[in-house]
Protein backbone atom coordinates (compact mmCIF):
# COMPACT_ATOMS: atom_id res chain seq x y z
CA UNK A 1 0.00 0.00 0.00
CA UNK A 2 1.10 3.59 -1.03
CA UNK A 3 1.66 5.62 1.91
CA UNK A 4 0.65 9.34 1.77
CA UNK A 5 4.17 10.24 3.90
CA UNK A 6 6.24 8.17 1.86
CA UNK A 7 5.19 10.25 -1.52
CA UNK A 8 5.49 13.57 -0.07
CA UNK A 9 8.90 12.75 1.28
CA UNK A 10 9.82 11.77 -2.31
CA UNK A 11 8.14 14.57 -3.81
CA UNK A 12 10.15 16.41 -1.77
CA UNK A 13 13.76 15.08 -2.63
CA UNK A 14 12.99 14.61 -6.52
CA UNK A 15 10.76 16.91 -7.62
CA UNK A 16 11.61 20.65 -8.93
CA UNK A 17 9.42 22.69 -5.77
CA UNK A 18 7.54 25.48 -8.07
CA UNK A 19 4.08 24.92 -6.45
CA UNK A 20 2.87 25.19 -2.98
CA UNK A 21 0.63 21.97 -2.28
CA UNK A 22 -1.16 20.81 0.16
CA UNK A 23 -0.38 17.65 2.75
CA UNK A 24 -2.01 15.31 0.87
CA UNK A 25 -1.85 12.64 -2.63
CA UNK A 26 -5.18 12.51 -4.97
CA UNK A 27 -5.29 8.87 -6.17
CA UNK A 28 -7.97 8.55 -8.14
CA UNK A 29 -11.38 10.41 -9.39
CA UNK A 30 -15.19 9.78 -10.01
CA UNK A 31 -17.80 12.26 -11.54
CA UNK A 32 -17.22 15.04 -9.75
CA UNK A 33 -15.47 13.58 -6.70
CA UNK A 34 -12.02 13.34 -5.65
CA UNK A 35 -9.84 10.46 -3.62
CA UNK A 36 -6.76 10.84 -1.70
CA UNK A 37 -4.11 7.67 -0.61
CA UNK A 38 -5.88 7.60 3.04
CA UNK A 39 -9.48 7.33 1.10
CA UNK A 40 -10.58 10.37 1.77
CA UNK A 41 -13.12 12.02 -0.82
CA UNK A 42 -13.51 15.75 -2.10
CA UNK A 43 -16.11 17.81 -3.94
CA UNK A 44 -14.11 19.08 -6.36
CA UNK A 45 -14.93 23.09 -7.02
CA UNK A 46 -11.49 23.03 -8.81
CA UNK A 47 -11.95 20.30 -11.83
CA UNK A 48 -8.30 20.83 -12.23
CA UNK A 49 -8.00 24.40 -13.06
CA UNK A 50 -10.88 23.96 -15.66
CA UNK A 51 -9.92 21.24 -17.48
CA UNK A 52 -11.97 18.65 -16.41
CA UNK A 53 -15.03 19.97 -17.53
CA UNK A 54 -17.01 16.32 -17.39
CA UNK A 55 -15.82 15.34 -14.13
CA UNK A 56 -13.55 12.51 -13.58
CA UNK A 57 -14.41 8.86 -15.29
CA UNK A 58 -16.21 10.09 -18.20
CA UNK A 59 -17.48 7.03 -20.32
CA UNK A 60 -17.49 8.64 -23.99
CA UNK A 61 -14.03 10.68 -23.03
CA UNK A 62 -12.45 7.23 -21.98
CA UNK A 63 -14.00 5.42 -24.72
CA UNK A 64 -12.82 7.70 -27.23
CA UNK A 65 -9.11 7.58 -25.66
CA UNK A 66 -8.95 3.98 -25.84
CA UNK A 67 -10.10 3.39 -28.75
CA UNK A 68 -8.07 5.87 -30.62
CA UNK A 69 -4.86 4.78 -28.30
CA UNK A 70 -5.50 1.12 -30.10
CA UNK A 71 -5.30 2.52 -33.73
CA UNK A 72 -2.14 5.17 -33.53
CA UNK A 73 -0.88 7.19 -30.63
CA UNK A 74 1.83 9.81 -32.45
CA UNK A 75 3.18 9.94 -35.77
CA UNK A 76 4.40 13.71 -35.37
CA UNK A 77 2.80 16.75 -37.90
CA UNK A 78 4.73 15.57 -40.65
CA UNK A 79 2.31 13.42 -41.44
CA UNK A 80 -1.93 13.84 -42.07
CA UNK A 81 -4.06 12.68 -39.29
CA UNK A 82 -7.85 12.18 -39.35
CA UNK A 83 -8.64 12.96 -35.33
CA UNK A 84 -6.98 16.31 -35.35
CA UNK A 85 -8.47 17.15 -39.16
CA UNK A 86 -11.68 16.88 -37.90
CA UNK A 87 -11.56 18.79 -35.14
CA UNK A 88 -10.38 21.77 -36.97
CA UNK A 89 -13.02 21.60 -38.83
CA UNK A 90 -15.28 21.68 -35.82
CA UNK A 91 -14.07 24.71 -34.58
CA UNK A 92 -13.98 26.41 -37.64
CA UNK A 93 -17.69 25.64 -38.00
CA UNK A 94 -18.93 26.84 -34.29
CA UNK A 95 -16.20 29.79 -34.08
CA UNK A 96 -15.31 32.98 -35.90
CA UNK A 97 -12.07 31.27 -36.95
CA UNK A 98 -11.05 30.28 -40.48
CA UNK A 99 -7.72 28.24 -39.08
CA UNK A 100 -6.60 26.20 -36.37
CA UNK A 101 -3.26 25.58 -35.03
CA UNK A 102 -2.82 22.96 -32.49
CA UNK A 103 -0.09 22.81 -29.36
CA UNK A 104 0.09 21.21 -26.46
CA UNK A 105 -0.82 23.96 -23.75
CA UNK A 106 -2.37 27.15 -23.22
CA UNK A 107 0.89 28.75 -22.47
CA UNK A 108 2.02 27.27 -25.76
CA UNK A 109 -1.14 28.40 -27.72
CA UNK A 110 -0.28 31.91 -26.72
CA UNK A 111 3.51 32.15 -27.74
CA UNK A 112 2.03 31.04 -30.86
CA UNK A 113 -0.44 33.55 -31.37
CA UNK A 114 2.09 36.23 -30.64
CA UNK A 115 4.44 34.99 -33.36
CA UNK A 116 1.30 34.79 -35.56
CA UNK A 117 0.89 38.59 -34.44
CA UNK A 118 4.35 39.89 -34.93
CA UNK A 119 4.63 37.78 -38.57
CA UNK A 120 1.15 39.52 -39.92
CA UNK A 121 2.60 42.81 -38.86
CA UNK A 122 6.03 41.88 -40.86
CA UNK A 123 4.70 41.43 -44.01
CA UNK A 124 1.34 43.46 -44.16
CA UNK A 125 3.01 46.92 -43.97
CA UNK A 126 5.21 48.63 -45.22
CA UNK A 127 6.72 49.65 -41.66
CA UNK A 128 6.74 46.44 -39.66
CA UNK A 129 4.41 46.56 -36.34
CA UNK A 130 5.47 44.63 -33.82
CA UNK A 131 4.20 45.86 -30.79
CA UNK A 132 1.45 44.58 -28.19
CA UNK A 133 -0.88 46.50 -26.04
CA UNK A 134 -2.21 43.91 -23.13
CA UNK A 135 -3.69 44.70 -19.72
CA UNK A 136 -2.62 45.17 -16.16
CA UNK A 137 -3.81 42.14 -14.00
CA UNK A 138 -3.60 39.89 -16.87
CA UNK A 139 -2.51 36.68 -16.84
CA UNK A 140 -1.14 34.33 -20.03
CA UNK A 141 1.13 32.15 -18.33
CA UNK A 142 4.63 31.72 -17.20
CA UNK A 143 6.92 30.98 -20.33
CA UNK A 144 9.06 34.26 -21.31
CA UNK A 145 6.38 35.67 -24.09
CA UNK A 146 3.56 35.07 -21.84
CA UNK A 147 5.42 36.78 -18.67
CA UNK A 148 6.43 39.66 -20.94
CA UNK A 149 2.62 40.13 -21.92
CA UNK A 150 1.06 38.85 -18.37
CA UNK A 151 0.53 42.58 -16.47
CA UNK A 152 1.45 41.34 -12.62
CA UNK A 153 4.57 42.38 -11.63
CA UNK A 154 5.17 39.42 -9.60
CA UNK A 155 5.65 37.16 -12.28
CA UNK A 156 8.28 39.10 -13.98
CA UNK A 157 10.39 39.68 -10.78
CA UNK A 158 13.83 37.74 -11.70
CA UNK A 159 13.12 37.20 -15.41
CA UNK A 160 13.85 40.66 -16.54
CA UNK A 161 14.94 41.70 -19.32
CA UNK A 162 11.67 41.09 -20.54
CA UNK A 163 10.25 40.57 -24.19
CA UNK A 164 10.22 44.07 -25.34
CA UNK A 165 7.85 46.12 -26.74
CA UNK A 166 4.70 45.43 -24.50
CA UNK A 167 2.95 47.86 -22.98
CA UNK A 168 -0.03 47.77 -20.46
CA UNK A 169 -3.42 49.32 -20.01
CA UNK A 170 -6.00 49.24 -17.47
CA UNK A 171 -8.39 46.22 -18.09
CA UNK A 172 -11.64 48.34 -18.90
CA UNK A 173 -10.39 51.41 -19.53
CA UNK A 174 -10.87 52.02 -23.29
CA UNK A 175 -9.07 55.20 -23.24
CA UNK A 176 -6.13 54.05 -21.33
CA UNK A 177 -5.99 51.57 -24.65
CA UNK A 178 -6.02 54.45 -26.89
CA UNK A 179 -3.61 56.51 -25.39
CA UNK A 180 -1.23 53.41 -25.85
CA UNK A 181 -1.53 52.98 -29.83
CA UNK A 182 1.24 53.93 -31.94
CA UNK A 183 2.52 53.24 -35.52
CA UNK A 184 4.29 50.20 -34.54
CA UNK A 185 1.60 48.71 -32.57
CA UNK A 186 0.23 45.43 -33.98
CA UNK A 187 -1.89 43.70 -31.42
CA UNK A 188 -4.28 44.34 -28.02
CA UNK A 189 -3.82 41.14 -25.99
CA UNK A 190 -6.85 40.72 -23.34
CA UNK A 191 -8.87 38.30 -21.31
CA UNK A 192 -12.51 38.21 -21.60
CA UNK A 193 -12.44 37.48 -17.94
CA UNK A 194 -9.60 37.75 -16.04
CA UNK A 195 -9.56 34.55 -14.66
CA UNK A 196 -6.17 34.33 -12.54
CA UNK A 197 -6.03 38.14 -12.21
CA UNK A 198 -8.93 37.97 -9.66
CA UNK A 199 -12.07 36.88 -11.89
CA UNK A 200 -12.72 40.37 -13.16
CA UNK A 201 -15.52 40.39 -16.08
CA UNK A 202 -14.91 42.79 -18.96
CA UNK A 203 -17.74 45.32 -19.91
CA UNK A 204 -19.58 45.12 -22.75
CA UNK A 205 -18.28 48.68 -23.85
CA UNK A 206 -14.50 47.86 -23.44
CA UNK A 207 -14.67 44.69 -25.68
CA UNK A 208 -16.76 46.41 -27.58
CA UNK A 209 -14.82 49.32 -28.32
CA UNK A 210 -11.38 47.40 -28.61
CA UNK A 211 -12.85 45.43 -31.46
CA UNK A 212 -13.92 49.12 -32.94
CA UNK A 213 -10.34 50.37 -32.15
CA UNK A 214 -8.78 47.75 -33.71
CA UNK A 215 -10.72 48.09 -37.18
CA UNK A 216 -10.10 51.64 -37.30
CA UNK A 217 -6.36 51.37 -36.15
CA UNK A 218 -5.67 47.91 -38.50
CA UNK A 219 -4.72 46.28 -35.66
CA UNK A 220 -5.34 41.98 -34.85
CA UNK A 221 -7.53 41.89 -31.37
CA UNK A 222 -6.48 38.86 -29.47
CA UNK A 223 -8.79 37.14 -27.14
CA UNK A 224 -7.51 34.81 -24.05
CA UNK A 225 -9.78 32.15 -23.21
CA UNK A 226 -7.70 29.34 -21.84
CA UNK A 227 -9.71 29.62 -18.82
CA UNK A 228 -12.93 30.80 -19.56
CA UNK A 229 -14.03 29.07 -22.98
CA UNK A 230 -15.50 25.69 -23.87
CA UNK A 231 -18.99 26.00 -22.24
CA UNK A 232 -17.33 27.54 -19.23
CA UNK A 233 -19.38 30.93 -18.46
CA UNK A 234 -22.46 29.14 -20.54
CA UNK A 235 -22.11 30.02 -23.99
CA UNK A 236 -19.36 27.88 -26.06
CA UNK A 237 -17.17 31.09 -26.47
CA UNK A 238 -17.20 33.77 -23.55
CA UNK A 239 -16.60 36.48 -27.01
CA UNK A 240 -20.22 35.20 -27.66
CA UNK A 241 -21.52 37.02 -24.97
CA UNK A 242 -20.22 39.70 -25.91
CA UNK A 243 -21.07 40.64 -29.25
CA UNK A 244 -17.57 40.69 -30.86
CA UNK A 245 -15.41 38.79 -32.38
CA UNK A 246 -11.59 38.46 -31.82
CA UNK A 247 -9.00 37.46 -34.91
CA UNK A 248 -7.25 35.53 -33.55
CA UNK A 249 -7.97 33.20 -29.80
CA UNK A 250 -6.42 30.97 -27.22
CA UNK A 251 -7.75 27.69 -25.95
CA UNK A 252 -6.45 24.85 -24.20
CA UNK A 253 -7.78 23.65 -20.51
CA UNK A 254 -11.09 21.97 -20.86
CA UNK A 255 -10.66 21.33 -24.71
CA UNK A 256 -8.27 18.51 -23.53
CA UNK A 257 -10.63 16.53 -21.19
CA UNK A 258 -7.58 15.91 -18.77
CA UNK A 259 -5.31 15.57 -21.65
CA UNK A 260 -2.46 18.10 -22.80
CA UNK A 261 -3.93 20.59 -25.34
CA UNK A 262 -3.44 23.76 -26.95
CA UNK A 263 -5.09 25.66 -29.34
CA UNK A 264 -4.65 28.92 -31.79
CA UNK A 265 -7.48 29.74 -33.69
CA UNK A 266 -6.93 32.62 -37.00
CA UNK A 267 -8.80 34.33 -38.84
CA UNK A 268 -7.97 33.72 -42.56
CA UNK A 269 -6.27 37.36 -43.01
CA UNK A 270 -3.79 36.28 -39.89
CA UNK A 271 -2.92 32.97 -41.46
CA UNK A 272 -2.34 34.41 -44.91
CA UNK A 273 1.70 36.04 -43.34
CA UNK A 274 2.60 32.32 -42.20
CA UNK A 275 4.44 29.77 -44.31
CA UNK A 276 5.34 25.96 -43.54
CA UNK A 277 8.27 26.59 -40.93
CA UNK A 278 6.89 29.31 -39.32
CA UNK A 279 5.87 27.41 -36.29
CA UNK A 280 5.90 23.89 -35.32
CA UNK A 281 5.06 21.21 -32.08
CA UNK A 282 6.18 17.98 -32.38
CA UNK A 283 3.52 16.75 -29.97
CA UNK A 284 0.59 19.01 -31.11
CA UNK A 285 -2.15 17.48 -32.65
CA UNK A 286 -1.44 14.41 -31.24
CA UNK A 287 -3.98 11.82 -32.09
CA UNK A 288 -5.11 10.74 -29.23
CA UNK A 289 -5.02 14.13 -27.31
CA UNK A 290 -7.77 15.43 -30.74
CA UNK A 291 -9.80 12.55 -30.46
CA UNK A 292 -10.55 12.94 -27.03
CA UNK A 293 -10.73 17.27 -27.90
CA UNK A 294 -13.49 16.05 -30.80
CA UNK A 295 -15.45 14.16 -28.22
CA UNK A 296 -15.61 16.87 -25.35
CA UNK A 297 -16.42 19.20 -28.22
CA UNK A 298 -19.34 17.11 -29.39
CA UNK A 299 -20.51 16.57 -26.09
CA UNK A 300 -20.50 20.70 -25.49
CA UNK A 301 -22.52 20.92 -28.49
CA UNK A 302 -25.11 18.36 -27.47
CA UNK A 303 -28.28 19.84 -27.40
CA UNK A 304 -29.43 21.41 -24.20
CA UNK A 305 -25.62 21.01 -22.24
CA UNK A 306 -24.96 24.51 -22.31
CA UNK A 307 -28.19 25.69 -21.23
CA UNK A 308 -27.52 23.13 -18.15
CA UNK A 309 -24.40 24.99 -17.71
CA UNK A 310 -26.13 28.20 -17.68
CA UNK A 311 -28.70 26.86 -14.94
CA UNK A 312 -26.11 25.58 -12.77
CA UNK A 313 -24.42 29.00 -12.68
CA UNK A 314 -27.46 30.38 -11.99
CA UNK A 315 -27.95 28.26 -8.75
CA UNK A 316 -24.36 29.02 -7.94
CA UNK A 317 -24.46 32.75 -8.34
CA UNK A 318 -27.57 33.12 -6.00
CA UNK A 319 -25.96 30.89 -3.29
CA UNK A 320 -23.14 32.99 -3.60
CA UNK A 321 -25.31 36.02 -3.59
CA UNK A 322 -27.14 34.80 -0.44
CA UNK A 323 -24.10 34.36 1.68
CA UNK A 324 -23.12 37.99 0.44
CA UNK A 325 -26.21 39.44 1.62
CA UNK A 326 -25.95 37.37 5.24
CA UNK A 327 -22.44 37.95 5.52
CA UNK A 328 -21.71 41.46 3.74
CA UNK A 329 -18.47 42.20 6.79
CA UNK A 330 -16.75 39.33 5.35
CA UNK A 331 -17.92 38.92 2.25
CA UNK A 332 -17.35 42.15 0.29
CA UNK A 333 -18.21 41.32 -3.59
CA UNK A 334 -19.33 38.32 -5.89
CA UNK A 335 -17.44 38.04 -9.23
CA UNK A 336 -17.41 35.77 -12.57
CA UNK A 337 -19.51 34.50 -15.29
CA UNK A 338 -21.17 31.20 -15.48
CA UNK A 339 -19.44 28.61 -13.42
CA UNK A 340 -16.24 30.83 -13.21
CA UNK A 341 -17.20 32.71 -9.56
CA UNK A 342 -15.01 34.18 -6.93
CA UNK A 343 -16.14 35.70 -3.51
CA UNK A 344 -13.60 38.88 -2.60
CA UNK A 345 -12.82 38.20 1.43
CA UNK A 346 -12.37 41.39 3.63
CA UNK A 347 -11.32 40.03 6.60
CA UNK A 348 -9.06 36.97 6.19
CA UNK A 349 -6.81 35.63 3.63
CA UNK A 350 -8.33 33.17 0.39
CA UNK A 351 -5.78 30.83 1.67
CA UNK A 352 -7.41 30.18 5.08
CA UNK A 353 -10.82 29.80 3.45
CA UNK A 354 -9.58 27.52 1.13
CA UNK A 355 -7.59 24.99 4.12
CA UNK A 356 -11.06 25.38 5.74
CA UNK A 357 -12.63 23.83 2.68
CA UNK A 358 -10.52 20.97 2.71
CA UNK A 359 -10.80 19.99 6.19
CA UNK A 360 -14.68 19.75 5.34
CA UNK A 361 -14.20 17.93 2.18
CA UNK A 362 -14.31 20.48 -0.74
CA UNK A 363 -11.54 21.59 -3.02
CA UNK A 364 -11.35 25.01 -3.88
CA UNK A 365 -8.75 27.38 -5.04
CA UNK A 366 -7.65 31.25 -4.23
CA UNK A 367 -7.48 33.42 -7.11
CA UNK A 368 -5.32 36.16 -5.66
CA UNK A 369 -4.15 37.43 -1.88
CA UNK A 370 -8.53 37.81 -0.83
CA UNK A 371 -10.44 35.97 -3.63
CA UNK A 372 -12.01 32.50 -3.01
CA UNK A 373 -12.48 30.91 -6.84
CA UNK A 374 -15.43 28.27 -7.62
CA UNK A 375 -14.45 26.56 -10.87
CA UNK A 376 -16.45 23.75 -10.61
CA UNK A 377 -16.99 20.81 -13.27
CA UNK A 378 -19.85 21.72 -15.76
CA UNK A 379 -21.35 18.83 -14.68
CA UNK A 380 -22.00 19.55 -10.80
CA UNK A 381 -25.27 18.89 -9.72
CA UNK A 382 -27.04 21.70 -7.93
CA UNK A 383 -27.44 19.60 -4.55
CA UNK A 384 -23.58 19.61 -4.74
CA UNK A 385 -23.07 23.05 -5.42
CA UNK A 386 -25.92 23.73 -2.41
CA UNK A 387 -23.25 21.51 -0.34
CA UNK A 388 -20.15 23.84 -0.84
CA UNK A 389 -22.70 27.36 -0.12
CA UNK A 390 -23.79 25.55 3.23
CA UNK A 391 -20.01 24.46 3.97
CA UNK A 392 -19.10 28.40 3.27
CA UNK A 393 -21.84 29.49 5.13
CA UNK A 394 -20.81 26.96 8.10
CA UNK A 395 -16.71 28.72 8.04
CA UNK A 396 -18.22 32.01 8.11
CA UNK A 397 -20.16 31.43 11.03
CA UNK A 398 -17.61 29.71 12.92
CA UNK A 399 -15.32 32.91 11.93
Amino acid sequence: MIKTQSILKQESEYILQTYGRPDFVLERGNGVYLFDLDGNRYLDFVSGLAVNAFGYGDYDILKAMEKQAAQLMHCSNLYHTVPSTRLAKLLVENSFADRVFFCNSGTESWEASLKFCRKWGSTRFSEPKYEFISMNNSFHGRTFGSISTTGQPKYHKGFEPLLPGVSFADFNDLSSVEELVTDRTCAILVEPIQAEGGIHVATDEFLQGLRSLCDDRELLLVFDEIQVGMGRTGSLWAYQQYSVEPDIMTLAKALGGGLPIGVSLLRQKVADAVEAGDHAATFGANPVVTAVALTVLKKLLADGFLESVTERAAHLHAGLHKLQKRWSEEIVEIRGRGLIAGTVMKNRPAAEYIAAFRERDILAAPCGPDVVRFLPPLVMEKDQIDEAVDVFDEILRQG
